[in-house]
């Protein structure tokens, strides 16, 4: 598996929220993308996930599709309202593998089940995922990128108003996740949450700080860049042009 960022700027009203960002995350590591808020760390995410498009550069994924990736956005940006239970939402990962027109099979509910004693909700499979706390649902959310079963999995600031318990428990599924050889890449706002469970880090405020090893990346010279080019950004944004040129 590769995924590769190429020379990549990302604009929203043609000001860069990621600016010219290149390398490569390490295929079944995890990594953590880190930096100070406003600094383009769900664009970049969302990018990768095809949800953004690039201005100029291009993500290369290659030994991975798409549509086998699991993503999972900010829990702000998902609609708890809809009438559905628990295990029905696990097992809904489980469609790449059969199709979005058939019932999930025996196999797959199996899955979701498993996956749901795996989080500690087994007890909530048929209760409405509108009844649960924030902290119950991304539970859920995280059993379902277990019956995804994918190469790739894509998160986005998961642990934003969890509670500690709850955080700690899904922290924990991140070493599994290595060990099966699956690729993580996290947008994390802890730092120690970083560097006890990604061995990996993308410092980023905009545009690359640093890239590498987390005990390499987060050193205070590095943290303190990453505030101050975040901190004078808009000063000195380019404003970038159709042809990925700026001015």
């Amino acid at each position: 598996m590769k995924i590769e960022l190429d020379n990549l700027t990302v604009s929203y009203q043609r000001h860069p929220a990621v600016h010219h960002v290149s390398g490569r995350f390490m295929a079944g590591e995890a990594t953590a993308i880190f930096g100070p808020n406003g600094a383009g760390k769900s664009t970049l995410l969302k990018t990768i996930m095809g949800l953004c498009a690039p201005d100029s550069g291009r993500v290369r994924l290659e030994g991975v599709e798409r549509q086998a990736i699991a993503y999972l956005p900010q829990q702000s940006e998902i609609d708890r309202s809809l009438p559905v239970a628990v295990l029905d939402l696990v097992s809904t990962g489980c469609w790449q593998r059969s199709s979005w027109f058939r019932r999930v099979d025996r196999a797959g509910m199996d899955a979701a089940w498993q996956a749901l004693e795996t989080v500690g909700l087994a007890d909530f499979a048929h209760r409405p995922v509108s009844a649960l706390s924030v902290g119950q649902f991304q539970r859920v959310l995280f059993a379902r990128i277990l019956t995804q079963n994918a190469q790739l999995i894509l998160l986005d600031e998961p642990f934003n108003a969890v509670d500690a318990r709850t955080t700690e428990d899904l922290l924990e599924l991140v070493p599994r996740w290595r060990s099966e050889g699956r690729t993580v890449i996290a947008v994390l706002h802890n730092e120690e949450h970083v560097k006890q469970y990604f061995p990996q880090t993308l410092l980023l405020a905009r545009e690359v700080i640093a890239w590498g090893n987390s005990a390499e990346v987060l050193t205070d010279d590095n943290l303190h860049r990453a505030v101050d080019t975040a901190a004078h950004w808009l000063e000195r944004a380019p404003v970038c042009h159709v042809d990925g040129s700026a001015a």
